[in-house]
């Protein structure tokens, strides 16, 4: 069910026209050649008698065409999303501080991406499915997903959670985005929940991707997991479900709040005996 990042649609004003007029040129410079070489006893009649562009302009066309056409597809690849996502047991989401698995969402590009749409399939465990259970089939949404989840006898923004996103919201450039939280006693009863998430680019194009929110996912977490972005610069230390902590700040860096201090020198070598 999990399928990579693809593209589904492409703009057709900025795409599908611009390959139009690449045809059009290619065919107008066949067509010069073909009616420069040839003989005079044919160019008197149709459709040899119309001439509609000279081999050079014909050329120029074709080649303006063509590079209008690899300008917009690097262009495309440049502005593409990269849509990632990642997991961890986190204490902050569900009530009580119990432990929950929480899923987020991540536009690794250098350019924003706006959310189309998102839709979702459920596939419960092997003992919920032996009580009438019904795997989804159909990509429905997050209300209609909610609903099959409650049906178990769990409880939305209580033992779950599946956030509501519109379409129109941005997913900014190395930007996070919460999708969904799970306790314990919800992945008793859930294998799986499949999400496809479709967004659209700065030039149009639609791309396309569906994940499992939980896929790796610890259904008996005893504690919570580290943030998965921590700093390495030896002067932050990092805590689960806590923000990086710095070191108390001393006299100097109170005057010079930009002063790093130099990480300690090693010790010379023994000398030989």
């Amino acid at each position: 069910m999990e399928t990579a990042q693809r593209v589904v649609r492409r703009n057709g004003l900025f795409s599908r026209l611009v390959l139009v007029l690449v045809g059009a040129s290619v065919l107008l410079l066949c067509y010069s050649v073909l009616r420069e070489n040839l003989p005079d006893r044919l160019t008197v009649n149709w459709p040899w008698k119309l001439r509609l562009l000279d081999i050079q302009s014909a050329t120029t066309a074709t080649i303006a065409t063509v590079g209008a056409s690899l300008a917009r597809a690097q262009y495309a690849r440049a502005i593409r999303p990269a849509l990632g996502y990642f997991g961890r047991a986190m204490a902050e989401l569900a009530p009580g501080e119990r432990l929950a698995w929480g899923c987020h969402m991540i536009n690794g590009a250098q350019d924003v991406a706006i959310v189309q749409e998102m839709s979702y399939q459920v596939r419960f465990t092997e003992s919920a499915s032996q009580e009438n259970s019904q795997n989804g089939t159909e990509w429905v949404d997050v209300h209609t997903t909610a609903a099959t989840i409650e049906s178990r006898g769990l409880e939305h923004r209580e033992d779950f959670r599946l956030d509501f996103v519109g379409p129109g919201r941005p997913l900014p450039a190395q930007g996070l985005m919460l999708l969904s939280w799970f306790t314990e006693r919800a992945m008793r009863e859930v294998e799986s929940v499949f999400v496809r998430v479709r967004v659209v680019d700065r030039v149009g194009d639609t791309h396309e991707r569906c994940i499992n929110l939980l896929k790796g996912a610890n259904r008996t977490p005893r504690h919570p997991d580290a943030p998965p972005f921590c700093p390495l610069d030896g002067l932050t230390t990092c805590k689960p479900d806590a923000r990086p902590v710095s070191p108390r700040p001393t006299s100097v860096s109170r005057r010079f709040p930009d002063f790093r201090p130099r990480p300690p020198r090693a010790a010379p070598p023994a000398p030989c005996p």
